[in-house]
């Protein structure tokens, strides 16, 4: 929020009417200036002390929205430079040109080879979200054409980029209604965009080359009634364009300044170890959509993977669902092991298993996604943990041995679990790399 305790207690109505829970309007300012309480709390606050302070709670960068259905992205609304400060909110949106130089079968090769960009790891699916039409051509007719083979080819956000606004208008007959974001508006042709993208509701790319320029840019867009702005800062090199983009995150976020208060996006092109390692940069250091010219999935994996790592809420790790997995096809007689449900942990020791080619059952425990032995320091595994675990997932009637292969890290559990369960407790390995090793050799 940007105002202090002391000045939203100057807005407030000072009746110390404790209706809002608080003991005094004063403490209620200040535990709303933490973000710790919301407003509707206070029933007898102005509709003007109201407004003004949603004003002054609003995030300092806009958030924006494009694209329709199950593809449309949200990117902006971000609060802090680094994530330990709080969290990132919208995770970078990742996206592939299409050239409008391309048609019939050239064209639906390379949105087929788009679309296929999706993955799955640690159990999460991770893609490609957007897809960026591009202008080559410089025909109007070709642009449009290629925006509705793309738009009628998949479900991901739309982008459109020419400097014409007369190809951009033209695309926009056939493709407004999945509310692309279009682009781009420079100091030379602003005015015509900008009225292509209020006629059509479209938020609008705004180019320069120095932030000085972006910001005098986007305060003229602004004032033609575009509030929708996405920021672009393409045509530096990598080093002024990676110091340019901090400064404008610092300057947006932690000035509140608001010509720059919009999310970014970045083109990059070259070779494609280059791209991949300018987009990594990119990703980090700040932008908010990141469009390559590479569909290679290599590539895109690599990336989409910094982005999943990058905009992973730290306060709530990547988990999967607590329950009995089974690794090949184990029957009664096959092996039973518990681990956590962290998800890093579980596919490792998933993998693992399985590279040893032996049926097994593996019994996640619920941990709240933390690793075995933070849980274990933590006391959010022990040996009740593990039995409730065991009983609401019915272990005892999906094998007949009662064995327990435990993770060797939590081996001092072994006695009070064996006592808790009734069960044989087998200390498994340390490290999960030798759970080949030990389920062909040691189980039995």
């Amino acid at each position: 929020m940007g105002l202090t305790g002391l000045e939203i207690f100057k807005l407030l109505p000072k009746t110390n009417c404790k209706k809002c829970g608080m003991p005094t309007c004063l403490a209620f300012a200040m535990q709303l200036a933490q973000k710790r309480t919301s407003l509707d709390k206070c029933p007898d606050v102005s509709e003007e002390a109201r407004q003004l302070l949603a004003a002054a709670a609003a995030p300092p960068m806009r958030l924006v929205e494009f694209g329709s259905g199950g593809g449309s992205v949200r990117v902006g609304q971000e609060t802090v430079l680094f994530r330990h400060e709080e969290k990132f909110h919208n995770p970078t949106v990742v996206g592939v040109t299409v050239s409008d130089k391309l048609s019939g079968d050239s064209l639906k090769a390379r949105i087929a080879a788009i679309e296929a960009l999706d993955f799955e790891r640690v159990g999460t699916h991770i893609k490609v979200n957007a897809v960026a039409v591009m202008n080559d051509s410089g025909s109007a007719q070709a642009f449009a054409a290629a925006g509705d083979a793309v738009k009628n080819s998949t479900s991901k956000a739309l982008i459109l980029c020419s400097d014409s606004a007369d190809a951009l208008a033209a695309a926009l007959d056939k493709t407004a209604d999945v509310r692309p974001l279009i682009g781009t508006a420079s100091a030379e042709n602003f005015e015509a965009m900008a009225s292509v993208a209020k006629s059509n509701k479209c938020p609008l790319i705004v180019k320069a080359e120095s932030v000085e320029a972006l910001s005098e840019l986007s305060e003229k867009v602004q004032e033609l009634g575009i509030e929708d702005i996405v920021l672009s800062l393409d045509g530096l090199a990598m080093r002024e364009r990676f110091y340019s983009l901090t400064k404008v995150r610092a300057l947006a976020l932690k000035k509140v300044f608001k010509p720059l208060g919009y999310p970014v996006v970045s083109f990059v092109c070259g070779e494609e170890a280059e791209q991949v390692g300018c987009a990594a940069t990119l990703i980090c250091k700040y932008s908010n959509i990141v469009v390559l010219a590479t569909a290679a999935p290599e590539a895109l994996l690599g990336l989409l993977t910094v982005v999943m790592n990058i905009y992973t809420d730290p306060q709530k790790p990547v988990q999967v669902e607590s329950k009995v997995y089974p690794v090949g096809e184990p029957d009664e007689s096959a092996p039973l092991m518990f681990t956590t449900n962290f998800s890093l942990t579980y596919y490792t020791v998933e993998s693992d298993v399985e590279a040893s080619r032996v049926a097994t059952h593996i019994l996640v425990v619920d941990t709240e996604g933390t690793s075995v032995l933070t849980a274990y320091s933590g006391d959010k595994l022990n040996e009740k943990v593990v039995s409730d675990a065991m009983a609401k997932n019915n272990v005892d009637s999906i094998v007949k041995h009662r064995k327990l292969i435990i993770p060797g890290y939590v081996a001092v559990m072994s006695g009070k679990l064996e006592e808790a369960t009734g069960w044989e407790v087998m200390v498994g390995p340390r490290e999960s790399a030798m759970l080949p090793k030990y389920l062909r050799e040691v189980w039995q």
